[in-house]
């Protein structure tokens, strides 16, 4: 067994064994992360790392450790927007270059806390602006699956390092799809929870009523896991919810509904298909994916049935209004007096503050602080930034209304597979970029839970593939125990969870401890992914 490509339950095994050591463990995805050949890390600093995974192992080893948690030992990796004590925290931007935290953000805590072990800081789009990871500062990331094209964005480098098998597990941010959008067009699985679930407290910010951080990994069960350490009420985030604590994996198991036996896991459960997601907007290849997989829920017993969120299209004026305004707010800060990046060429205040801004950060950051200073603006508040707010209350009272209908929503997480990277490295069109999330914006001007299961491949119009395609489920606030019950239920009859890029020149640790050429245990070639029954 290839460990670099194993779920979290399955390390959780060989650690507890003595099959490896929690530092053998570090040492081997440390080692990948080294040859990272898809620009998925930015930085890693071997001698912490260790050293957290030899303390995690004494904590394994105390013959009176009391220790329950499922996490001691395990390696994740960070995304560059979340601050981590000791690593630097760039958010992917020249305005931040060589920033070390004085302290770790609260979910990071609680990670460290739990036993996991910091393996470094993920690439990403500059301050999580962004839906293909092209506009970091260091550099494009590359899909796994087929490094001429993204990984989807903003949390590229998460998702390609868990889908690579550089990590076992990542956290993320999600804005307006961050999260799910990657995990979609790289195969993994990944949630973002309910706004308010995990704390924002060390969340370099972009948008303060729609940033949300979450955890990407290989299945349901492993978010479930990772979700249980994450979220919590934190008194240091205004935002932060304060609700009783509970198992996110409690319905792993359980069943769903009453009416559910073993045959038909699902029976009961309804299962909304939003008819403006399954539109022409939505491609071939992507469309029979999604099918598929509709068409396996419904043998294991769900009900599906055709629901409207009408103001569908209305959530990317919304949210490209919404957005940028709080960027500008929260980018202030970045003025080159305090910290960040300070011009060499200013000759006064102004020079200082426009030299600065325009040295340290990208096109596409300098694009939305202009969007959202001029929706704030003097006599455009109210004709932008106010009607925005009310088509986002309008957006929320949709879902309500389709809620009362069904249990979940389910459908697409991105219209098209992964898109290709031009020579330059960068977007062709930024519209095009922001129309991509049109599927995944409604749930977060929401504030809905949210999640992408991977559901099968797709060949692009090029003939180019295959491409992994995530399913999209939706549900209440507070409804990620359900929605992880259904996403694992959906895993058990299916493997595309399991199913790994073509592996990248090198060797990995195996269960044996023998060094064994690494050969992902759960790669398929495209002919058994054709057996498979993947379009």
């Amino acid at each position: 067994m290839d460990l670099r490509f194993s779920e979290l339950h399955e390390l959780r095994r060989a650690l507890d064994s003595g099959m490896v050591s929690a530092e053998e463990l570090a040492q081997d995805y440390l080692d990948a992360l080294a040859r990272d050949p898809y620009g998925a890390v930015l930085a890693i600093d071997p001698d912490r790392t260790l050293a957290q995974a030899r303390a995690a192992q004494q904590r394994l080893d105390s013959p009176a450790s009391e220790d329950t948690s499922p996490l001691v030992g395990l390696p994740i990796l960070h995304k560059d927007v979340i601050v981590t004590q000791g690593w630097p925290t760039t958010a992917g931007s020249k305005m931040l270059e060589g920033y070390r935290s004085p302290f770790d953000a609260e979910l990071v805590a609680r990670l460290l806390a739990e036993g996991m072990v910091c393996l470094g800081k993920a690439n990403c789009d500059e301050f999580a602006m962004g839906s293909a990871n092209l506009h970091s500062a260091y550099g494009v990331c590359r899909n796994p699956w087929d490094t001429e094209r993204i990984p989807g964005g903003s949390s590229g480098g998460s998702a390609a390092a868990v889908a690579a098998g550089l990590a076992p597990a990542a956290t993320g941010t999600d804005t307006g799809g961050s999260i799910r959008q990657p995990a979609a067009m790289c195969g993994i699985t990944g949630i973002k929870p309910t706004y308010g679930r995990v704390s924002r407290w060390g969340l370099v910010a972009y948008a303060s009523s729609l940033d949300q951080a979450g955890p990407m990994a290989r299945s349901a069960a492993d978010c479930a896991w990772l979700l249980n350490a994450m979220a919590g009420h934190d008194p240091k985030d205004a935002t932060s919810l304060a609700r009783e604590p509970e198992d996110f994996g409690r319905f792993l198991q359980a069943s769903l509904s009453n009416s559910s036996g073993p045959d038909r896991p699902l029976s009961g459960i309804r299962l909304g298909l939003p008819r403006q997601y399954f539109g022409p907007g939505l491609s071939a290849p992507v469309r029979a994916a999604i099918d598929h997989a509709l068409a396996e829920l419904q043998l294991l017993g769900a009900e599906c049935l055709e629901v409207d969120l009408p103001r569908t299209e209305l959530s990317i004026p919304a949210y490209y209004v919404i957005a940028p305004a709080e960027a500008s707010s929260n980018l202030s800060r970045f003025d080159g007096v305090r910290y960040g990046h300070r011009s060499a060429q200013a000759q006064d205040l102004q020079s200082l503050y426009r030299n600065s801004r325009a040295e340290g950060f990208g096109p596409e950051v300098r694009r939305r602080i202009l969007v959202g200073t001029f929706v704030l603006s003097h006599g455009y508040y109210d004709a932008y930034y106010l009607q925005a707010q009310k088509v986002r209350r309008l957006i929320a009272q949709d879902f309500l209304a389709a809620f009362d209908q069904c249990d979940f929503i389910v459908g697409p997480v991105s219209p098209t597979l992964a898109w290709g990277i031009d020579a330059a490295g960068q977007e062709k069109d930024p519209l095009a970029d922001y129309l991509a999330d049109i599927y995944t914006l409604g749930a977060s001007l929401a504030g809905l839970p949210a999640m992408s299961v991977p559901c099968g491949f797709g060949h692009a119009s090029d003939g180019a593939g295959p491409l992994p395609v995530g399913l999209q489920i939706i549900g209440r606030q507070f409804s990620e125990a359900r929605m992880l019950g259904l996403a694992h239920r959906y895993q058990q009859a299916t493997d595309w969870h399991r199913r790994c890029p073509p592996p990248a020149a090198g060797r990995a640790l195996t269960a044996s401890g023998s060094g064994a050429s690494s050969v992902p245990h759960a790669f398929a070639a495209e002919a058994g992914l054709a057996a498979r029954g993947a379009p």
